[in-house]
């Protein structure tokens, strides 16, 4: 399964089990996050150009088709 798909599965279980607004206030309390985004975003992504930006949604696209 995709992470996508465990997410829509996730949610539809949590609406399921608690109800819309049960379903909410859950997600509410678990998606505060933590860490540094800022700081952690350039050892995720690094510092890519245009052209190797490009490269890879074209080659996202291209595994997904």
């Amino acid at each position: 399964m995709t992470l996508e798909q465990v997410r829509r599965i996730g949610i539809t279980a949590l609406a399921q089990k608690l109800g819309t607004v049960g379903m909410v206030r859950f997600l509410q309390q678990s998606e505060t996050g933590w860490g540094d985004y800022t700081k952690e975003r350039k050892q995720w992504l690094g510092n890519p150009d245009l052209k190797e930006l490009f490269d890879a949604v074209k080659d996202s696209e291209q595994s997904n088709a």
